[in-house]
């Protein structure tokens, strides 16, 4: 059901079933990693979950030291920056989540490229992050 396809389900689902998933176009079969009501590629709305490794690889990252208030109430800030970064996907995706494992202070030892498994602890359905680390 097309109802079934958002953002409280998405973190639902990683919660509960401590997996990754997004949609796939039954038409075209596209992937994406965000719950979509439509497939971007061929314009379908005949989607359904699709389930995901949870591999993936760091393609591009930032360190925030100047954190908004719900990050800042979890402990980061000017002095514990968090990391934030696009992976790719083991399927070829991509898509936005946190870093954690990594030291926000030390930027220069976080590599492009490097290994990433889904990183479910701290999965919080009233502040949902989606979020990464280390292999």
């Amino acid at each position: 059901m097309a109802d079934d396809f958002n953002s409280h389900n998405f973190y639902a689902k990683l919660k509960e079933e401590k997996q990754l998933f997004g949609v796939k176009c039954n038409k075209c079969g596209h992937l994406s990693p965000e719950p979509r009501l439509m497939c971007p590629k061929c314009h379908e709305s005949d989607m359904s979950w699709h389930q995901f490794s949870g591999k993936a690889k760091l393609s591009t990252f930032t360190c925030i030291s100047v954190v908004p208030a719900l990050m800042g109430e979890r402990g980061f800030g000017r002095d514990r920056p968090y990391c934030s970064g696009i992976v790719t996907l083991e399927e070829g995706p991509r898509i936005s989540a946190l870093i954690n494992g990594v030291d926000g202070n030390n930027p220069q030892d976080i590599k492009t490229g490097m290994d990433l498994v889904l990183d479910l602890e701290g999965i919080d359905i009233e502040f949902p992050a989606l979020a990464f680390k280390p292999a």
